[in-house]
């Protein structure tokens, strides 16, 4: 199967639903014109289709390897990877001043999207960048921001990020990484990192660590850990590779899927580091880092979905089996009840899924261009829906993209299962799902509920007028929302936590799909009323909207019910 990137979806989005046009009218992105991004969307879209997709299959079935030492990427990635940096792709929205493009991160999400469809594996190793340069921009010293800004942007090094460890998973509060200051200033930075996503390679001269590790000190818990800068070659007077520094990679995991991105366990030993930001306070800075990370991981299971929706649109248009019901049908099963159905459900998420994932990367850079609290909070709130909703859509899709194409879909020759292998890590990594719906229905709504309520002051003020000439679809949505509010009062009212937390992972489902059928409702009525786009939105509406009822049901539950079987009573066969 050839990838084709939908260059007139994101176009659409861009200029009917995100709301490119007020970020470009802010004088920070002002070069953003609709000229200019649709130059970058082509091609962007060339560089995938032509340039990574081709990769993608070898990289599954010739993974990375650590041999004598030293970690050997999948065929055809380093000449892939050199394509992505030549193009300035890395350093997208990163400032002008080292040599980034400065725009805006709306238009970073497409492209990263984009990639992540074409080779999801090699896509890891820019985003890993990208993140590195966020927080090393808003956290790191001048001079160490003139020396490793101008690297990471241009792909001559990359970055990575060293949170988590055998004991110290989502607790990261629980790492044993130590670091010692040096009499020169640096630091000694010792311990063991596991899940090192692009930890080592053989594409670029260096790779950059940023590493949290707790100073002698530091305070137990999250409070007492700092952030250091290790690089795996120490920069020369030059600014270029140097000496080896005191790091190795111990071994690469064995993994389900993404078998091109080399996943490492790196081991530190009293290797040279830079602080970043200040002592103790590096939870606040590696969230720069993880926050980025956290849309673009919702952006790679969207990635993934449509890959995969294209993959079973494909198969299911080539496929006979059977007679369908229409004398005028295709021949092919594409004609079947069912498979539309589940080609229609595919289509329907990803476009929901896109649509909030660009919202919310929208609201980021109205808050980068206004430094307005309002802007802030809606990106805040939107962050945790954009990437646990981008990453279930991923599964989901994939999952049934396996189910249209029947026994064939268990076949690993045709691709379909690498779709789901590849996209099964996302809801797991930068923060499982489960603690993204925590984060929404605790920390996010410690502001009583304003993000939330303006939000579905927004849809339900749409939705009224809407509703008066699409009843259909305005109809259905306005209740929905009705219900969302009831549930998020519910959720406010809710003293103890852990009675929120049992009900947080539907809630959030429940808010992504009320989002979703704002987004398709707007789509609607940009095309007028009438056409695919419309008979789309109908087909979200009646059939996947509908969900927030269960879902809402569940959310408002409590814990009770878990916790009347015993941890015993549960396990007991």
């Amino acid at each position: 199967m050839s990838y084709r990137a939908p260059l007139p979806d994101y176009q659409f989005l861009f200029d009917h639903i995100v709301g490119l046009d007020a970020v470009v009218a802010q004088e920070k992105f002002e070069d953003a014109t609709p000229d200019v991004t649709s130059a970058i969307l082509s091609e962007a879209g060339r560089l995938c289709e032509d340039v990574i997709a081709p990769v993608n299959r070898d990289g599954d079935l010739t993974p990375s390897r650590l041999e004598n030492g030293v970690v050997r990427t999948s065929p055809g990635f380093a000449k892939a990877f050199q394509a992505i940096a030549e193009g300035g792709w890395i350093g997208m929205s990163a400032s002008p001043e080292f040599g980034g493009m400065g725009l805006p991160m709306t238009v970073t999400m497409a492209v990263n999207e984009m990639m992540a469809s074409s080779c999801l594996a090699l896509q890891l190793a820019p985003l890993m960048s990208q993140g590195q340069i966020e927080a090393l921009e808003h956290h790191a010293s001048d001079a160490m921001k003139e020396l490793y800004l101008p690297k990471l942007i241009s792909g001559e090094w990359t970055g990575t990020m060293n949170l988590t460890e055998p004991q110290a998973g989502s607790d990261v509060g629980a790492l044993s990484s130590k670091a010692t200051q040096n009499d020169d200033g640096t630091y000694s930075v010792t311990g063991q990192k596991i899940f090192i996503t692009w930890g080592d390679h053989d594409v670029a001269e260096n790779v950059c660590h940023l590493v949290l590790a707790r100073l002698p000190d530091g305070v137990p818990g999250t409070k007492g850990i700092s952030l250091f800068l290790v690089p795996k070659y120490l920069p020369d007077d030059a600014g270029n590779p140097g000496v080896a520094n005191s790091l190795k990679v111990v071994s690469l995991e064995h993994k389900m899927g993404l078998h091109g991105s080399p996943t490492a366990v790196m081991q530190f030993d009293g290797a040279k580091g830079w602080l970043v930001g200040k002592e103790a306070g590096g939870m606040r800075a590696m969230f720069t880092m993880m926050n980025n990370a956290r849309l673009g991981v919702g952006g790679q299971g969207i990635g993934i979905a449509e890959g995969a929706l294209q993959k079973a649109m494909e198969y299911a248009g080539e496929r006979k089996q059977g007679k369908g019901p229409k004398p005028d049908g295709t021949g092919t099963i594409i004609d079947h009840a069912d498979v539309r159905r589940m080609l229609g459900t595919m289509k329907a998420d990803v476009f929901a899924s896109r649509a909030i994932a660009l919202m919310c990367a929208a609201a980021i850079d109205m808050d980068t261009a206004t430094g307005s609290k309002e802007w802030a909070a809606r990106a805040a709130f939107l962050t945790p829906i954009a990437k646990a909703f981008g990453t279930e859509t991923g599964m989901r899709v994939a999952q049934t993209g396996v189910q249209v194409h029947g026994g064939m879909g268990f076949i690993e020759e045709t691709g379909a299962a690498q779709f789901y292998r590849d996209v099964r890590v996302t809801p797991i990594y930068e923060g499982t799902n489960g603690i993204q719906a925590m984060d929404l229905v605790a920390r996010k709504l410690m502001d009583g509920g304003e993000a939330a309520y303006a939000l579905l002051d927004e849809i339900e003020a749409f939705t009224e007028t809407a509703r008066k000439t699409c009843p259909t679809l305005g109809g259905p949505l306005w209740e929905a929302t009705e219900s969302l509010r009831e549930a998020t009062e519910w959720m406010l009212s809710q003293d103890d936590l852990n009675a929120r937390f049992a009900g947080a992972v539907p809630y959030l489902m429940a808010f992504a799909r009320v989002l979703g059928g704002y987004v398709h409702l707007k789509s609607a009525l940009a095309e007028g009323g009438t056409g695919p786009r419309t008979k789309l939105a109908r087909l979200y509406m009646m059939r996947l909207l509908p969900e927030h009822l269960g879902l809402l049901a569940e959310a408002r539950l409590g814990d009770d019910d878990l916790y009347a079987l015993s941890a015993d009573e549960l396990a007991s066969a």
